[in-house]
């Protein structure tokens, strides 16, 4: 049950209008790390977690916190539109700043579509897609990209944050940083208390019986590129992050293996093969008299 407050959870209202900044602060609303996703997201590994408990209650928790940012940025989006023109002339971008504006980057579609109000779009009019979401059951592995989540997404304010001189809209970014880090932050100590109490550990999924790899490879760092200075890092040598094994470093692939001959399909999928043309046609015939389907 989801029950609505009119209410947000911190001030939303700029000092002025602008139609400009209103499209660029659809990215952190509609796009890929927008918050958009974030609620989803983890409303989503909420209903498909198979745990009760305190993870659950976080997904859940964070999750209906994440709506009320999506409600604040399109508040604030359709404040900086609340002036935007509706026509356009020659001499009105010549003399109106706000109208020169529009011409020089407003995305239309906030005046055409939404009157003057935010779209579930990123910044460049593309629509919210449901597969920007990461959604798996594995707790571990989604709390991993929740923090990726949360740190492409206050990237993303950060930059935006530089964009403007509205104290309005900053004072709503600085929020919206400051949570940005508190979630970073509780993901990953989520995800460290999964492995503490053995809930779920690396190699995800740590339950799959990890006998059934080619363990001769598993921590083999294998350098495909003219760099050497990847040898250096901390995952070319010494102990692995999962406690099983040893990283080792290799120039290039340690096993190879003869590539398969060409596979050679339905003649009625017309591709061309190494048979002559007309043992294909013959194929066909044959494979219709058949019934073949």
């Amino acid at each position: 049950m989801f029950f609505h407050r009119q209410e947000l959870q911190f001030k939303a209202t700029p000092e002025k209008p602008d139609a400009v900044y209103a499209r660029k602060l659809q990215e952190v609303l509609g796009g890929q790390y927008g918050e958009i996703t974030v609620a989803m997201q983890y409303g989503f590994q909420a209903w498909n977690s198979h745990i009760p408990g305190k993870y659950r209650d976080l997904l859940y928790g964070i999750g209906a916190e994440e709506m009320g940012h999506v409600e604040m940025l399109a508040i604030m989006i359709a404040q900086l539109l609340e002036k935007a023109p509706l026509g356009i002339t020659e001499d009105a971008v010549q003399s109106d700043p706000t109208v020169a504006a529009v011409v020089g980057g407003m995305d239309v579609q906030q005046a055409i579509v939404a009157g003057a109000g935010a779209r579930p779009v990123d910044s460049n009019g593309n629509p919210w897609q449901g597969s920007y979401i990461t959604a798996s059951g594995n707790l571990l592995a989604d709390f991993t990209a929740n923090a990726n989540a949360e740190m492409q997404g206050r990237l993303q304010v950060a930059r935006l944050y530089h964009m403007t001189d509205d104290h309005g809209v900053r004072d709503m970014l600085s929020f919206l940083l400051a949570r940005d880090t508190m979630h970073q932050n509780q993901w990953l100590a989520a995800a460290k208390e999964l492995q503490e109490e053995g809930a779920e550990l690396l190699p995800v999924p740590s339950n799959f019986p990890i006998k059934k790899e080619e363990r001769s490879v598993s921590y083999q760092y294998l350098n495909f590129s003219d760099g050497k200075a990847a040898s250096d890092g901390s995952w070319a040598s010494g102990p692995t992050p999962d406690g099983h094994g040893e990283f080792s470093y290799h120039d290039g692939p340690t096993t190879s293996s003869p590539m398969p001959p060409p596979t050679r399909v339905d003649a009625r999928y017309y591709g061309t093969t190494d048979l002559p043309n007309s043992v294909e046609k013959m194929a066909g015939r044959v494979q219709d008299k058949l019934h073949r389907e």
